[in-house]
């Protein structure tokens, strides 16, 4: 079936050939969830019968099977031995989804039911801190999966953040990252989640001793610190020797991956932000998309088609990136999550058996919000010798009363996608200046770098709001779209061994710094630039 791809990509036509070729391009190829969401495929580099031999092609990878597989017990993650069911965070309480002969769903909803009961005692200020205030601020303490999904949804649903609780994130190890965050807060009013599912993750780790001797600085008194602290782990003899009680920590599974982990009790500090019915709401979105996942023919298949389209595009077109455009400034922390949740899951050079892979797997992706991104990369997109296929991501309504605001953001957003798609043509560019009254020399030297040459892909995913319910669908599309990739390369998309090296050599590297080792055991380059590090340190205390 590759081969039969290749073959249909040497004879192409352009998109503008497309849709003069074809009435009905539009609506074959503009699918619907619902009311609230579709997705227009239009202007990629495909026709209909093109996407019926990439639908063929995930039929012989056996994709009907994995889908199948993804609401069942599963073994999809056999490096780590684990099975991977975050489909069942999101799935309804009567529901059932066995793991090794048992239900996971009752415990799924029981935490939830802990995690409801929680946020209750926030809200309504029968949770204080150590001077018997309420709670006013959540500090989120977490990295990578326990950082990047959190932070995004909560910043996404703002509108929707009336709680009275002001949510802050904080990941990095750079300490001016906590400090920044602590400043203006008053520790007898501020929560702390530390979210790592062992309990030792450094940076993390790190963080959350750092903050509890804030704490401490200002109340004085080790026993009032699981006031103030709670833990999201799997590790309960470490939670309760730093100082959180027993039954203040909340649990996930080991089938639930970090990067699909914000429907858990990872999404703790969102209930705390938007209430727990609208943080219900996000989970009921997700489920939303997961059934239409798992029922839908892959002709008419949202997530199916998206990652068929990144076959298409990367693996036949040989296009090396994905460019993702929210135009929505509340989702501007989505494309970095959408990089973890598909680099981290997708990159990846061997196959499932351990065998080098034989083609190219995940495709850089990355992105900013519009129109910003318009004055900062867009150039390129549209004129330069790479060819980047686009998504943007559009809302009809927002909760803002600035309609020509909201007329003006999406007008932007067709307007990329159209110039994107159908150029400018020289002809047309030398009628334009001819209209402006340039003169024949003027114009010969401004043709060449007015012209668009158009034919770059783009997918318009169009929301008609941005709300919990229409977010969880959302971020379960592209949680879908990885996993479908992931099956068609061979990959474990739920495994992340390339992250494990930096850390183990940044561990020696720690004691190298502070003079108890040498960097002898490290190469020239590394060497050197310890020397350097040393020399130019300033001395403790007068950092």
């Amino acid at each position: 079936m590759f081969k039969a791809l290749q073959q249909s990509a040497q004879h192409l036509p352009s998109l503008a050939e497309h849709f003069a070729g074809n009435r009905q391009r539009v609506q074959q190829l503009t699918f619907h969830l619902g009311d609230n969401l579709l997705v227009d495929i239009s202007r990629q580099q495909v026709c209909t019968s093109v996407l019926q031999q990439l639908c063929e092609l995930a039929r012989q990878m056996n994709l009907p099977k994995a889908i199948a597989g993804l609401f069942t017990d599963n073994n999809f993650n056999p490096t780590e031995q684990r099975a991977v069911l975050h489909t069942a965070l999101r799935m309804p309480a009567g529901a059932t989804l066995e793991h090794k002969g048992v239900n996971v769903i009752p415990s799924v909803h029981a935490e939830l039911a802990r995690i409801r009961h929680f946020c209750q005692q926030v809200h309504t200020g029968k949770w204080c801190g150590y001077s018997g205030q309420p709670i006013q601020d959540v500090v989120n303490i977490g990295i990578g999966g326990s950082d990047l999904g959190p932070a995004m949804v909560c910043e996404a649903l703002t509108p929707y953040c009336t709680t009275g609780i002001r949510t802050h994130f904080v990941s990095n190890i750079d300490p001016a990252h906590l400090a920044t965050t602590l400043e203006p807060l008053n520790p007898a009013t501020t929560l702390f989640v530390v979210s790592s599912k062992s309990f030792g993750t450094d940076e993390t780790m790190s963080n959350a001793i750092a903050a509890r001797k804030w704490l401490l600085n200002d109340c004085g008194d080790d026993s009032l610190v699981q006031l103030h602290f709670v833990a999201v782990s799997t590790n309960h003899q470490k939670v309760v020797e730093f100082g959180i009680a027993a039954e203040n920590m909340f649990t996930f599974w080991d089938w639930v991956g970090g990067r699909f982990s914000l429907w858990s009790a990872i999404g703790l500090p969102i209930a705390l932000a938007v209430g727990f019915e609208r943080f219900e709401a996000l989970l009921a979105g997700a489920h939303t998309m997961d059934e239409h996942l798992r029922t839908t023919p892959f002709e008419q298949n949202i997530p199916v088609l998206l990652a068929l389209l990144t076959i298409w595009n990367h693996n036949i077109l040989g296009h090396a990136s994905e460019g993702v455009f929210p135009y929505s400034q509340l989702m501007h922390r989505f494309p970095a999550f959408l990089q973890q949740l598909n680099m981290e899951s997708n990159g990846k050079s061997v196959m499932l058996d351990g065998t080098p892979v034989s083609h190219a797997t995940g495709p850089i992706v990355w992105g900013d919000v519009g129109s910003n991104s318009q004055h900062a990369f867009f150039q390129l997109l549209h004129q330069g010798t790479t060819v980047v296929p686009a998504e943007f991501i559009g809302f009809v309504n927002s909760p803002y009363d600035f309609p020509a605001h909201r007329h003006k953001l999406l007008a932007n957003m067709l307007a990329q996608a159209e110039a994107l798609a159908f150029g400018k043509s020289a002809a047309d560019v030398e009628a334009g200046l001819k209209a402006e009254g340039l003169s024949e020399q003027r114009i010969s030297e401004l043709l060449p770098s007015k012209v668009m040459p158009g034919n770059r892909p783009s997918t318009v995913i169009l929301c008609k709001e941005l709300t919990p319910h229409t977010l969880g669908s959302l971020i379960a599309l592209y949680e879908h779209k990885t996993f479908v990739q992931g099956v068609l390369w061979g990959v474990n998309s739920f495994d992340q061994w390339g992250v494990e090296l930096g850390k183990k050599l940044a561990s020696g590297l720690v004691d190298t710094l502070a003079g108890k080792s040498n960097a002898t055991a490290h190469s020239a380059a590394t060497q050197n630039l310890v020397k350097q590090i040393v020399d130019w340190k300033a001395p403790e205390g007068e950092q």
